[in-house]
């Protein structure tokens, strides 16, 4: 994922400002295997819905990846996306301080 267009960053951005959805990515990135969302549910004390809103938004943003099987669905990380998105702002970051 070479060139990141302004308008996935920003979804990066926003899913990753937020701290749960934060703390959500680390358990995904975190576990050696896709993650089951039902993980999720026990680690957060917080209603199911919310969870499928956080997990919708880091989905949106490309940072993770829905795997069902059957009626169940686990979550892998992403790490190319989170990668572009670092690259990127290390790039903007020393343009800007070269200029």
């Amino acid at each position: 994922m070479s060139d990141m267009t302004e308008s996935q960053f920003n979804r990066i951005s926003r899913a990753l400002a937020e701290p749960r959805r934060f703390q959500i990515l680390k358990e995904i990135k975190d576990s050696s295997q896709p993650l089951p969302c039902s993980m999720l549910l026990e680690s957060h004390n917080v209603s199911a819905a919310t969870i499928s809103h956080h997990i919708k938004e880091l989905e949106i943003a490309g940072l993770i990846q829905s795997i069902r099987e059957g009626k169940y669905m686990s979550l892998a990380f992403q790490p190319e996306v989170l990668q572009a998105y670092l690259d990127k702002i290390s790039e903007d970051l020393i343009k800007n301080l070269a200029e």
